[in-house]
């Protein structure tokens, strides 16, 4: 791949996250590659994604430096300008990001030589009764990190204004969209909708719709399924539910999860990745569906999504089980699989990391992108 512009995105906080920085725009001034950091925070304003995008020179590989959460900003730039991202693990969970800091160069390599596939991750985008915005009263309590709010989503122009769908905002979600109570003292009311047709009414601390990506964040920190980042499909729980249904619901890629705060409840908050987007009145309404664009993350070598979960989630085995055995791997890799197991998407119990220098694996139709272009 020909990588024309490079884009940071970079844990400022972190000293491992500046020195590997140093690293990428050493490598970058060695092949000539113009790089430049992005940062929403640089000089106090706020800023869209196509203004970041556009300020840093339009780049086609965005490279993060951090932990997951500075992964998603990345992401969110990706998504707006259809760039790659390579996530460089410098975190604590770590679920996002590819390589350790250590491996960013051999992994820069590895871009350019075409040494690399492409994961196409499901994102999500909304319609809304009107407009979000951040009430001027509420900015100052509800500030992120070191700088000021995003501003609020712009109006997608290549959509339709309707009065019964709703104004379509032009925003992506990689991990979750929240819709959250902003008093104390009471839940939010929220009438649940799947494909259109009342699913429930709630009144809850919160209620989210995830991706499969976002199923390990706050949804499972509610509760919610660990669900596969290869599928395609919306994973919607309630937060602190008043009500015997407390359960997750997953449905399609092409059934949307609309929510609407019911007349007589309280003001809610919406977040998109953690990151508050807008107030909602009672009556508001947000549509949540799967977004037509897809994230495109660089993958160095088969994906093990859930050895990382045992490994990340610190999941340990039932003293019974322990008892009993210990479970050696289920098959041998010594020859290849049986032509109804062709099909399948199967690891071996160990996997060579990239640090190691070994190749990617082959593209997957299913599961991968080509290099170039959008699957």
């Amino acid at each position: 791949m020909t990588v024309n512009a490079i884009g940071l995105v970079v844990h400022g906080g972190r000293a491992e996250a500046v020195d590997a920085a140093r690293t990428v725009r050493a490598w970058a001034a060695v092949h000539g590659v113009p790089c430049k950091d992005i940062d929403v925070w640089n000089d106090g304003g706020r800023h869209s994604s196509e203004e970041e995008v556009a300020a840093a020179g339009d780049p086609d590989l965005i490279v993060t430096l951090g932990g997951d959460g500075t992964f998603l900003r990345g992401a969110r730039l990706a998504a707006h300008s259809d760039a790659l991202v390579l996530g460089v693990d410098l975190g604590r969970v770590g679920f996002l990001t590819e390589v350790p800091a250590r491996s960013v160069e051999q992994a820069l390599d590895a871009i350019r030589d075409d040494r690399f596939t492409v994961d196409s991750r499901m994102l999500l985008t909304m319609r809304a009764s009107r407009r979000l915005e951040v009430p001027s009263d509420m900015e100052d309590l509800m500030r992120y990190g070191r700088g000021p709010l995003l501003p609020p989503p712009q109006i997608r122009r290549d959509c339709e204004e309707d009065t019964e769908w709703g104004v379509p905002l032009h925003l992506y979600a990689v991990n979750d969209v929240v819709l959250e109570k902003l008093s104390r003292d009471r839940q939010v009311s929220v009438g649940v909708y799947v494909s259109g047709r009342l699913l429930a009414s709630y009144s809850a601390d919160a209620l989210l719709v995830a991706t499969p990506t976002g199923s390990t964040a706050y949804s499972f920190a509610a509760g919610g399924p660990v669900v596969s980042p290869r599928a395609d499909a919306l994973v919607f729980t309630p937060v602190a539910p008043h009500m015997t249904f407390s359960r997750s619901v997953v449905t399609a890629p092409n059934e949307a999860v609309g929510l609407r705060v019911l007349e007589r409840s309280g003001q809610a908050a919406v977040s998109v990745d953690g990151q508050v987007r807008g107030v909602l009145e009672p009556g508001d309404w947000i549509g949540v569906y799967a977004a037509p664009a897809r994230l495109r993350v660089v993958r160095l070598a088969p994906m093990d999504f859930y050895g990382r979960l045992r490994e990340r989630m610190n999941l340990t085995d039932a003293p019974a089980a322990v008892a009993d055995g210990t479970p050696p791997p289920l098959w041998s890799f010594r020859t290849p699989p049986p032509g109804d197991m062709a099909h399948l998407s199967l690891l071996p119990a160990t996997l060579p990391g990239p640090e190691d220098g070994e190749p990617c694996a082959e593209a997957e139709d299913d599961d991968v992108a080509p290099a170039h272009g959008r699957a």
